[in-house]
């Protein structure tokens, strides 16, 4: 099964525009999401899936220079880029990680698509979102190209096409899906924000980013994170207020 991992990217975010290229530890944020992801060990291809508007040229810049394959596509259908890319690629499967996750533990990557793959073809759709227990900002979703396919072909709604996936996890009693949990009882992602759409996210991943990443170590673990915060607890409060806020909550 030939899996592809699709990060998303776009320099419009509505809330903080050009974001995915903000420093973290002297590169681009889409370029540590990219090394994080390339520490992950399941065998997949990882490409960025921008839109093809002029002002995403600089992700597409960015791409060639670190050589991570890109495709662009619609601006705003997220549902018909992702499939615009397995298409390109020729997937069996495709797993979503949106570029707001800059903090997402190569572990947890591993976890869900090794579940995936332990299960498919008797799973449609594995996911850590549904409910979720990770902290904010680990979000992973996986299913095979045949259901990327149906969904692009039926999904009507603007949310299930702005964000790839609702159109699959909202119909349980149509599609087989599946949920992984941390495990042991941990549930952090209402206590723990580490994904970016405001400044204040932005001014914590620096900040966490500025202690932990170093030359000899770029990619550190999510168990790492949680020891700095215990170690600086205040850095929490420095995007507080939103903490408990999910896209995969608004609808």
């Amino acid at each position: 099964m030939k899996t592809l991992v699709v990060v998303q990217a776009r320099m419009g975010s509505r809330r903080l525009p050009g974001k995915v290229l903000m420093p973290l530890a002297g590169r681009p944020l889409l370029e540590r999401l990219l090394q994080r992801l390339l520490a992950a060990r399941f065998p997949f291809q990882l490409c960025v899936a921008t839109s093809n508007l002029a002002e995403d040229e600089p992700i597409r810049q960015l791409c060639a220079r670190i050589a991570v394959p890109v495709v662009s596509d619609h601006p705003t259908d997220l549902l018909q880029r992702h499939l615009a890319a397995a298409r390109a690629f020729g997937a069996d499967a495709v797993a979503k990680i949106p570029s707001d996750c800059p903090l997402i533990d190569p572990a947890v990557v591993d976890r869900v698509l090794g579940y995936f793959a332990a299960r498919e073809p008797s799973l449609d759709f594995a996911t850590n979102l549904h409910p979720p227990s990770w902290p904010d900002g680990n979000d992973v979703e996986v299913m095979p190209t045949r259901v990327l396919e149906i969904a692009a072909a039926e999904a009507k709604a603007s949310f299930e096409r702005e964000h790839t996936t609702p159109f699959i996890w909202d119909r349980p009693e149509r599609f087989r899906v599946a949920n992984v949990t941390w495990g042991a009882g941990r549930d952090l992602s209402k206590t723990h924000r580490f994904t970016i759409d405001y400044l204040e996210d932005y001014q914590f991943i620096s900040a966490v980013y500025d202690r932990l990443c170093t030359a000899e170590r770029p990619v550190f673990t999510l168990p790492d994170i949680l020891a700095l915060l215990a170690h600086e607890p205040e850095l929490m409060r420095l995007n507080a207020r939103f903490t408990g806020q999910s896209w995969h909550l608004a609808e």
